[in-house]
């Protein structure tokens, strides 16, 4: 299925709340038996040396006697229940998992202040993450399996979030719809700006989806602060549907229903690898780009902490984060320790060819500049943008 890629290369709700039921999960009630801690099983992920290891296993007795862990997850649905389903199975914690956007999540626990109805968040870019950050929403906590990012850029400083993968943000082109139109693909963002395309582009909605709230910030970074709003006011001018998630688009381009969709090129390789759309093209914009880190982090004042904690050592774990090419997740792993799938590379994406995205600025200013797009916006901010 793979197809060769427009590319530049000078830069680059819900659903129901619902019990990971997988077969070999917890052990029968009636056994008596625990389950087996991390350092006794080749699948559960272990710390390091002796001192660590013991460290964790007392972690994971703490959460075992909490017994339950309550997800809000963002990536897609498949790897969501699969690592909650594996999580459950090595610990014989409950786990109930419910998939949200990060914008609906980082509303959800703001409304809630510090009585949060979960206890950890699984996926998703950052920036809505450093947003409850700068609010005091999530819990810092010094994850012993964070010494194996490949860089301090992939976790808080303060350990309110840990990076589990990067993805590209870019387009997505139905090439059969434009060869119709006799229309070339877009290959730069200001390309995006031809009235040729409009009507043909979709984005997502930036009050619910951390994607678009990572377009807000890279157009805002790319070119100064007014210019990069006035670009967004200029490019609604052709978006077609702004949708409440960040993958929303990449999931109707294949169709046609969506020619040209902006978001993370991931998505895309899931439509052309797993759903067969061999018309779809993968395009890194030529003058640069940005990318996100995608996280898990503790609700701060959740009802299972040593769950939530063990949690997050086990998201930082081989174990965890490559289900996601398992289950149709494609994006880019960023733990040293883990094994990256081929296919994202064989696309000839390059994780590290992108734009320096400046991360505190986007945690101290994003809720601002998303309400100045939207005041920007007016009265074009209509029914195009979905909030279901």
């Amino acid at each position: 299925m793979k197809k060769l890629l427009a590319l530049a290369l000078t830069g680059i709700m819900v659903l129901s709340l619902a019990g990971c039921t997988g077969e070999a999960a917890a052990p029968a009630a009636d056994s008596g038996a625990a389950p087996a801690p991390a350092g006794e099983s080749a699948e559960a992920p272990a710390a390091d040396d002796a001192a660590g290891a013991g460290g964790l296993d007392d972690l994971i007795a703490a959460a075992q006697e909490e017994g339950e862990l309550i997800v809000y997850g963002f990536c897609e649905e498949d790897y969501l229940a699969a690592a909650c389903e594996h999580f459950e199975e090595l610990y014989g914690i409950k786990v109930q998992y419910q998939r949200l956007s990060t914008g609906e999540v980082q509303s959800k626990i703001e409304e809630e202040n510090g009585n949060p109805s979960g206890d950890v968040w699984f996926g998703g870019t950052t920036d809505p993450y450093n947003v409850a950050t700068a609010e005091g929403l999530l819990e810092p906590y010094e994850a012993q399996n964070a010494s194996h990012l490949i860089g301090d850029m992939y976790r808080d400083k303060d350990g309110n979030w840990y990076g589990i993968y990067k993805g590209i943000l870019g387009f997505m082109v139905n090439r059969d719809e434009l060869e119709r139109m006799n229309i070339e693909a877009p290959a730069d963002w200001q390309d995006l700006l031809d009235p040729k395309y409009k009507g043909l582009i979709w984005l997502s909605n930036y009050n619910t989806a951390g994607t678009a709230k990572l377009v807000v910030n890279t157009m805002i970074q790319k070119y100064g602060h007014d210019e990069g709003i006035q670009y967004l006011v200029d490019l609604d001018k052709n978006i077609e549907v702004y949708t409440k998630s960040g993958s929303g688009p990449s999931k109707n381009v294949g169709t046609g229903e969506c020619v040209v969709g902006i978001g993370f090129l991931h998505d895309g390789i899931t439509q052309i690898e797993d759903n067969g759309y061999g018309n779809i093209d993968l395009i890194i914009p030529s003058s640069g780009t940005s990318f996100e880190i995608g996280a898990t982090a503790i609700f701060k004042g959740c009802k299972h902490p040593n769950a939530a904690k063990l949690w997050v050592e086990y998201a930082l774990s081989p174990e965890c984060v490559e289900l996601a090419a398992q289950n149709g997740s494609y994006q880019f792993l960023v733990l040293d320790n883990a094994e990256q799938s081929a296919i994202a590379s064989e696309f000839g994406l390059d994780p590290n060819n992108v734009m320096d995205y400046d991360f505190e600025d986007a945690k101290e200013n994003t809720t601002k500049y998303v309400e100045e797009v939207m005041e920007a916006l007016g009265s074009a901010a209509d029914d195009r943008f979905q909030t279901e």
